[in-house]
């Protein structure tokens, strides 16, 4: 073997573990999410999770790797989606969704987690304080909860002399009781009767649009829930054909053909959530990261619908509106 082959093969087998070892080296991040790809996706939630990461100076594939882990919707798969994320050692657990949060927490007490979901994260026990979270937890508050009596006010607005309302929730979802709760407070003032419909599989949601013409409601809730999102077509048909009008919280219900969504910019929260991971690579703890709030908040209307249903949308709501679907 000629000197100058035996140099470059040595050169080779000194440079080669040194770049493995540089490949083994990139952080590894965890999405453990409720939903599903095409869930987390719309209306471009993972990019806008992407571009906070780069904002942050991280691209996947080339500094970073993203290990996702979806429950389609299943929220008892999640323990075990949350166990495996953890026996991998990623350096950081990303979970949107109430559900997806507590399976991490259940899992881990020290890899980082941030969070991204409606549920008060201080009285769920997740956090000591918004301010000063302790632990290994922090992240973004939709504070959906909160919003679901705004929603019912909106639907006031537009149906004055409605008297009784349902509200749609998956029992199986954590956050149910708290927006249950206040929606039943922002009924009250309001003088309006709410039934509470639970629905956790397709065929319930068919029930459940029988139950509410039997209990005579003549406007739907739906609540916050990444079932819900994923069946929004369905929903979506059902509440149209019986002549329903509904507010939802997600744009995406409105873009498929719903009355109204009132909620928070979700691919804004993804991209806040990415920003906090990409603080928790580089070094901050998550205990010294104060929980966020969600401040864009978005009302979009559905003209075509509101047609379809024989409504006429007060001007006062229409100006309101962050978008209009004509």
């Amino acid at each position: 073997m000629r000197r100058r082959d035996l140099v470059a093969l040595l050169g080779a087998a000194i440079t080669w573990p040194a770049g493995a070892r540089g490949q083994q080296s990139i952080p590894e991040i965890g999405f453990l999410s409720t939903g599903s790809s095409e869930s987390d996706n719309i209306p471009g939630r993972l990019i806008a999770f992407r571009k906070g990461l780069v904002e942050m100076g991280y691209a996947e594939g080339q500094n970073v790797a993203i290990e996702y882990r979806w429950a389609e919707s299943q929220y008892d798969r999640l323990p075990a989606l949350a166990t495996n994320l953890v026996q991998r050692q990623v350096s950081v657990i990303v979970t949107p969704g109430a559900p997806a949060t507590f399976a991490a927490k259940a899992a881990t007490s020290t890899i980082p987690i941030v969070f991204a979901h409606g549920i008060d994260p201080v009285q769920s026990g997740l956090v000591a304080s918004l301010s000063r979270p302790g632990g290994n937890i922090t992240g973004v508050s939709l504070l959906q909860a909160d919003l679901a009596a705004k929603r019912l006010q909106l639907l006031h607005e537009l149906l004055p002399t409605t008297a009784v309302v349902g509200l749609l929730v998956n029992p199986t979802n954590p956050i149910t009781e708290a927006e249950t709760g206040n929606l039943r407070d922002g009924a009250h003032r309001l003088g309006l009767q709410v039934h509470v419909v639970r629905a956790s599989t397709p065929s319930e949601i068919d029930a459940v649009f029988r139950t509410l013409v039997e209990l005579q409601a003549s406007a739907l809730l739906v609540s916050s829930d990444t079932f819900f999102t994923s069946q929004r077509t369905q929903i979506v048909a059902l509440a149209t054909g019986r002549t329903m009008p509904a507010i939802y919280v997600w744009r995406e219900f409105a873009e498929a053909g719903g009355l109204m969504s009132y909620g928070t910019d979700l691919a804004d929260t993804y991209r806040q959530t990415a920003i906090y991971t990409g603080k928790i690579l580089k070094g901050a703890k998550p205990a010294d990261l104060p929980v966020q709030q969600a401040v864009k908040l978005e009302l979009v209307i559905n003209l075509k619908t509101a047609k379809a249903l024989g409504l006429t949308i007060p001007l006062t709501l229409l100006a309101r509106a962050d978008e209009v679907i004509e």
